[in-house]
């Protein structure tokens, strides 16, 4: 009898200590549908639906290798079996799509675009035939978050002919990482002097946070819970909030996995801290920012996986 009433008081308690921690958190957020990020697309490119631009580089006047076939290794170095010497503005944009979709899905969609905008097809592969995934996110467009199976990798590479005396060029590269992640990578190449670079459009995306009170961060990726991936780009969001000094928001880290409760809170607290510091690093007032991590215990979100999203939910004023 005795240890029936002791294990009794023990569920009673542990329920109420989580029901403790659910009542909370909940105080910390308002419940808001997520907001996904808005962006610009290239003039030359309309990227996939349900994705979304997580990182943008522009190069003026650079010397390229479009790479025109598979990848090998020789003497110790990287090298297409073929290759043609460009010099142009060169555009560098990654796109993550949703989950719902997959590698297959993504190339059909841009061979399609390809086709019905007249873009002339130079070379193209999949899979094993394009060679090491690794050669191609490490040698050939050096940035890590590219490596993934050499089976979930596509290429294509294309002639765009315009009304200026040169063609511009661009190479696509789809890769399905090990955690389900899909990218698509575009780089452009214009003749000199005709582009211009492709940026984040951050102050929609924060003007959004006034009607739906909660926005997710876009192009999050951690190497661990206490370091973000080098290709993330917090700087179009830093600048937005920096406009709105009046402001003060909650960054709010999930997670979810088959730790237990406390570690999962305790972790996505952190890697909410990681993604505040990085913020502040780049001018928001610390003031503006509270990191809170709930781990599991707010599983809903809109659409595609977002099971370990960050958000900014903005803290509005007690009448």
């Amino acid at each position: 009898m005795w240890i029936i009433r002791i294990y009794y008081f023990t569920m009673i308690r542990q329920t109420l200590s989580l029901y403790s921690k659910l009542l909370s958190v909940s105080l910390l957020i308002i419940v808001a549908p997520v907001v996904g990020a808005q962006q610009t697309d290239h003039p030359l490119i309309s990227g996939f639906p349900d994705s979304e631009i997580i990182s943008t580089e522009f190069e003026s006047d650079s010397n390229y290798s479009l790479v025109l076939g598979r990848l090998q290794r020789s003497r110790g170095v990287v090298i297409p079996e073929n290759s043609e010497r460009l010099r142009g503005d060169v555009t560098r944009l990654i796109y993550e799509v949703s989950q719902e979709f997959n590698g297959e899905d993504v190339q059909h969609f841009f061979q399609e675009q390809f086709a019905e905008r007249g873009y002339e097809q130079l070379f193209s592969c999949a899979g094993r035939e394009c060679g090491s995934s690794n050669y191609w996110a490490n040698d050939i467009f050096r940035n890590r978050v590219l490596y993934g199976p050499e089976r979930n990798q596509y290429f294509i590479a294309v002639r765009i002919d315009t009304a200026l005396s040169e063609p511009s060029h661009l190479v696509l590269y789809i890769i399905t990482r090990g955690n389900r992640r899909i990218y698509a990578y575009l780089e452009i190449v214009q003749p000199t002097g005709t582009a211009a670079p492709v940026e984040l459009v951050s102050s929609e995306l924060l003007v959004d946070i006034e009607q739906s009170l909660s926005v997710a961060v876009p192009g999050l990726t951690f190497i661990n819970d206490r370091q973000l991936d080098n290709a993330v780009d917090l700087s179009g969001m830093a600048s937005g909030l920096q406009n709105m000094p009046e402001r003060s928001f909650y960054v709010v880290a999930h997670l979810t996995g088959p730790q237990e409760l406390e570690q999962l809170l305790n972790r996505s607290a952190i890697r909410a801290q990681t993604v505040r510091q990085q913020l502040i690093n780049l001018g928001v007032g610390s003031s503006q920012l509270i990191a809170r991590g709930l781990g599991p215990l707010a599983p809903s979100c809109s659409a595609g996986e977002c099971l370990e999203r960050v958000e900014l939910v903005l803290i509005q004023a007690v009448d």
